[in-house]
This record gives structure tokens, sequence and C-alpha cells, in this order.
């Protein structure tokens, strides 16, 4: 991704030398061997990718080869997204736009103009507030440990009423599963296989070993992992809900419309929608405040209520 960031932020071929010296992951290569295998297998990666690598000289007079990526043939044309579709790319987005991943990639950026290419207007990732949806004060540190294959140490509270317990865990992954973050590693204290939900790590995450140390089993799927450990399938219940028009297709894509309603002078669609988690279902639509209404129960309407009266209040105090 560094790789694809530099050569596509600049219109100036970049040497293979510029390359080591100005991108994020080749500085660690302990000879010009090995940063030579790991171009050559990243440049292959990309054009197996279907990245539009261009070759050429870095100014008028050079004879060295230089590397850049053709931003109009990279770019994708128009295209046409369904309502399920256009919901993943918003969560994705979101993820992206997340201030751990933003201040990932201006580093890219600012190293990038430190070494003297020209990064292209309009490059850098646009910062949002703190408070963007599935953000978790552990996620950043946890990522660069995962990056770095090492181990961690942390402080984790299997449920909001328990005390703190230290634990050293080799980190796989996070994953999202139902609108909460999961980290899924091997226990070293405990010598197996655990799930942590990020909201119950502490923010004092430490990194610690050799890097490269450790490595996620080969083919391990880490959303199946956390299915197991905190998924149910089981159907306790479902709500009846209003959606308004256009809004809200995260829970428009878990149940069926029956039909159409207007409420307060906006068009929208009521829609049953299977409850397998009551906490998880009351926060969903309470994010989604006033988008989605809830028409049937009566208690799940005043859950919802009653997170938003709190949420308000919050928002008063601060």
């Amino acid at each position: 991704m560094n790789l694809v960031i530099a050569l596509l932020s600049t219109r100036q071929f970049l040497t293979a030398d510029r390359i080591r010296r100005s991108v994020a992951g080749y500085e660690d290569c302990a000879s010009d061997e090995a940063f030579s295998r790991m171009f050559e297998r990243d440049k292959n990666e990309l054009r197996d990718l279907g990245i539009p690598l261009e070759t050429g000289p870095p100014s008028r007079y050079s004879t060295i080869e230089g590397y850049r990526i053709n931003r109009d043939a990279y770019e994708l044309p128009d295209i046409e997204l369904s309502s399920a579709e256009a919901a993943a790319v918003a969560v994705a987005v979101q993820l992206w736009e997340s201030p751990e991943l933003t201040t990932a990639s201006h580093n890219a950026l600012l190293k990038l103009r430190a070494a003297g290419v020209q990064v292209e207007p309009g490059a850098a990732v646009t910062a949002v507030g703190a408070r963007t949806r599935g953000s978790e004060p552990a996620l950043g540190k946890l990522l660069a440990a995962i990056d770095a294959g090492q181990a961690v140490h942390f402080d984790h509270r299997g449920t909001p009423t328990e005390p703190y317990r230290r634990r050293t865990v080799e980190p796989w992954g996070v994953v999202t599963y139902r609108g909460r973050w999961y980290l899924v590693g091997h226990d070293r204290d405990r010598d197996a296989v655990r799930t942590f939900r990020l909201s119950r790590i502490a923010p004092d995450v430490t990194a610690f070993g050799p890097v490269n140390a450790v490595r996620r089993p080969e083919g391990l799927d880490l959303r199946e992992t956390v299915d197991r450990v905190v998924g149910s399938s089981a159907v306790t219940g479902t709500a009846t809900l209003w959606i308004a028009e256009g809004k809200a297709h995260e829970i428009r894509r878990l149940g069926t419309s029956t039909g159409a309603r207007r409420i307060a002078g906006r068009d929208g669609a009521v829609v049953e929608v299977p409850v397998r988690s009551r906490d998880w279902i009351t926060r969903l639509i309470a994010s989604h405040s006033p988008d989605a209404l809830v028409l049937e129960p009566a208690d799940l309407r005043a859950a919802v209520l009653g997170r938003l009266r709190a949420a308000l209040t919050s928002e008063v105090r601060q």
C-alpha cells in the first residue's frame, strides 16, 4: 500500500534507490540484495493485481529506470452500486477515515514530501473527528503490532464490571463483528486461541519481542473464529421498524420490507428485522436515529429512547 501511495501520488518516475529511501517498509532491508528481492516481489504483485505500473527515466538526461503508476489508467470508470454494495463501501470509507488509519496515511505522505517527491494535490486523506463510529483507543497500537509481527501486553476485562487482568498475546488480526471490534490471537498465558473485544482492552498496549516473530496460522479465518466465540444464530424475536427512504441501509439489509409508510412527512418502509442480540440491535437503531424508528415491540422502543437520552445528557455535560 505504501508503494502504491508513493507511485500514485507523483507524476515523476521514481528510481528504486529513491523508493527505498522514501517509502515506509523498505528501510529495514538489511542489504541491497534483500531490498531488490522485496521490490521485485512487490512490483510483480502490483502487476498481478492489474495496477498499471509504468517505467521511464526520472529526468531528461538520466539513464536510470524509474517507476510510477498511470493515474488515468488506474482510476475506475463511473460505476453503479446496489444499495447493499453502497453500504459496504460506506463502511470501508469510514474505517479508512478513522483517526488511527488517517494518521498512518498522513505519515506516509509526509515522508514522501520530506524525500523531495512531488506529491499530487488531493492525495492526502481527510481527517475526521475522534468520534468516528468504530474507533477504539487500542486499535492503532494493535494494528502496528500485527503489522510488525510482535507480541503485545495489555490489560483486559471480560465484562465492564470486572477488574482488568494482564494478558500476553500474539496478535493475528482485528475484525469487526456486529458493530464491535475484536482481536484474535494466541494467549500465551493460557496457551490457547482467544478473542478479545477491543472496547474492553485498556489503551496502554505495549508491543515487545523480535519483529516478524508472530505469524497468523495458515488458512485461519479470523471472522469464523470470532463467530464461534461470540456469535449466535438463534433468533430471539422480531422487531418492526420504520426506515426512511434511502437511509439506514445497514439495518434495511438485515430484514424484510413489508410495505411503505409515511411518518412525519417522510417516506419510508416498514421492515421486519430478526433479533439475535437485544443490546446490539438497540445500539444499531439508535445510531441511525432519526432515520430508523421502532414500531414494535414497545420495550425495544423504550431501550432505544433510553440510549438516545443518555447520549444527549452526555453531550450536554461535555
